[in-house]
């Protein structure tokens, strides 16, 4: 069995994602490691240098600026970025990792279990993790329908398979049409740090993305958001991300006069009725079978 690891990036420095932690928590698992590299205005190309594994392969690429943010699929740059990665990867498996996940330690039997136990199983054509989505700092998670708790992030890289988004897999059927991915659980982890870089690093992140889809970039104001939906984090961390996590104590504190948006009042009902009848509202770019 042969694995391939990807993702794609740009400016990961000045935006403080932890792209270096990222690749290297999973670098135990792969044969391979291919970075997707757009344009930098920083030490990017310089940090994955640093890394010194001969796993990882970075291939330089150009964005599209041309791409219309009015188009039916939102956001396609980064989907072309991320099926650059994807089409240069040459495992069984191809894991993907965006620069902001990081893998625990402590997961890396399961996730190799898992790709192991349904190698030749082509009923599964993707495995999934559970999510933990860190929100103002380490310490705090979201944990909400509005959030998703799983996603795919390995597809088998025997099938045709692109990504129309960052988020999510699309397999095709034939020339015309495409479907998320079959399914199985791996039982393990990915923790998510994108919220948990601090305002102004969020901010320039959401200032250069936002024209990709579209939109005027809007200042965060990471303290407004519903207090209902923010829970203490009581695990470890990864230890490759130890020596990047911002150092702050206790969980993170919303402002106490928040007034809850139309949406955040739909998810807090829809928090209610998952306690009440053990429901599961949150997306799933995926249709499970194992």
């Amino acid at each position: 069995m042969k694995v391939s690891g990807f993702t794609f990036l740009r400016n990961g420095e000045m935006l403080n994602y932890p792209f270096v932690q990222s690749i290297r928590s999973i670098l135990p698992l792969v044969d391979e490691f291919v970075v997707a590299l757009g344009p930098c205005k920083d030490r990017t190309e310089e940090m994955l240098a640093s890394i010194g594994d001969p796993k990882v392969r970075v291939i330089r690429t150009t964005w599209n600026e041309g791409m219309k943010p009015d188009v039916s699929i939102k956001g396609f740059v980064y989907g072309q970025q991320k099926s650059i990665a994807l089409f240069n990867c040459t495992g069984d498996w191809a894991f993907y990792l965006e620069g902001d996940e990081v893998v625990h330690e402590d997961d890396l039997p399961k996730i190799r279990a898992a790709m192991e136990k349904h190698l030749d199983n082509p009923e599964v054509e993707s495995l999934i993790f559970d999510y933990i989505h860190f929100y103002g700092n380490a310490n705090t998670y979201a944990w909400s329908p509005g959030w998703y708790r799983t996603a795919p992030r390995i597809i088998r890289n025997t099938i045709p398979c692109w990504a129309p988004k960052g988020l999510f897999f699309v397999v095709l059927e034939d020339q015309k049409t495409g479907r998320y991915p079959k399914a199985a659980h791996t039982g393990a982890r990915i923790f998510h740090y994108g919220w948990a870089r601090g305002e102004e690093r969020i901010q320039a992140n959401k200032d250069q993305i936002e024209k990709y889809w579209g939109k005027v970039s809007k200042k965060i104001d990471c303290s407004e958001i519903d207090s209902a939906i923010l829970r203490p984090f009581t695990g470890t961390h990864p230890k490759a991300v130890l020596d990047w996590l911002p150092k702050t104590d206790g969980i993170f504190k919303p402002n106490p006069d928040h007034r809850l948006t139309a949406k955040e009042k739909k998810h807090r009902l829809m928090l209610k009725i998952e306690r009440l009848f053990g429901a599961e509202f949150s997306k799933k770019h995926y249709t499970l079978v194992k």
